[in-house]
């Protein structure tokens, strides 16, 4: 087709316009679905070698059923003879939740200021963020385990360790929260000649605040079971009794506390989305 004819006639000129942009389309399309089939074959080989280094048998499942079969029955009836000492000891978890999400708000909050790009220079972000990584990349039953070194068995360790892994966490996503306001309030407060200290104030936490409380929230329900794991290593709370009637094969008691657990997780769980709610 000449020039003329492009000219004269706007349908071929489409038209032609139109087998061009597929001639273009299809070399890309080939390529996408080249690199999407060697996704789908890299992702089934990194669960070949997972599903061998896990050493996975599923089939033990079904060849051991019968012994399967007593073990739940050895969890029926629940043994709550003795409730008064898992409500105590939950009562001691729930404060090792609280204190620990407490101390990490009181830490995450300028940590989080300052691990954020458009908060502070690069040579505090950096150190920051390595700083709060290595925070976030240890559990806590290791750090319960260091604490309970430090400073002896009892909640106090339990507390620490929370406290340490839930500030890196929660650094973090307030951080991420910072970074994604929109700079034009805090841009005029600047304007007015206030200080950084007003800039946060009045341009950036009235723009966070409910995310904040909204993760905060969040990693208080995950604080409370965490609580509950590091005091099987000592760390004091209904941990301990857990550990210890499951080591003495006592299971009757062991489904009694994990009872326990689940309903007093499950409000916490359900009060704690009432009120994220509220706040966003």
């Amino acid at each position: 087709m000449n020039t003329v004819d492009l000219i004269t006639s706007p349908a071929r000129a489409s038209e032609a316009l139109d087998a061009q942009a597929a001639r273009h389309r299809a070399p890309a399309a080939g390529k996408r679905s080249w690199l999407s089939l060697l996704g789908w074959i890299a992702l089934l080989a990194v669960l070949g070698g997972a599903w061998h280094s896990a050493d996975m048998r599923p089939l033990d499942l079904l060849s051991d059923s019968g012994n399967m079969g007593q073990f739940a029955k050895d969890f029926f009836p629940p043994d709550f003879t003795e409730w008064r000492s898992y409500l105590h000891e939950m009562i001691v978890t729930l404060s090792v939740a609280v204190w620990g999400t407490a101390l990490s708000l009181v830490c995450a909050v300028p940590c989080g200021l300052m691990s954020a790009h458009n908060m502070a220079p690069m040579w505090i972000v950096q150190p920051m963020r390595r700083m709060m990584d290595a925070c976030r990349a240890i559990n806590e039953m290791v750090f319960a385990m260091l604490f309970i070194v430090a400073v002896g068995l009892g909640p106090f360790a339990g507390v620490l360790a929370l406290w340490v892994h839930t500030t890196g966490v929660l650094a973090k996503l307030f951080a991420e929260a910072v970074e994604a306001i929109d700079p034009r309030p805090a841009e005029g407060v600047r304007a007015t000649g206030a200080t950084s200290l007003d800039e946060i104030i009045y341009g950036v936490l009235p723009q966070v605040l409910p995310l904040w409380i909204s993760y905060a929230l969040y990693r208080f329900e995950s604080n409370v079971r965490s609580a509950m794991v590091v005091g099987m290593v000592g760390a004091g709370g209904i941990g301990v009794v857990l550990y210890e009637a499951i080591r003495s094969f006592n299971y009757a008691q062991t489904a009694a506390v994990m009872i326990m657990v689940i309903v007093v997780v499950t409000v916490i769980d359900l009060a704690s989305a009432w009120l994220r709610e509220r706040v966003t």
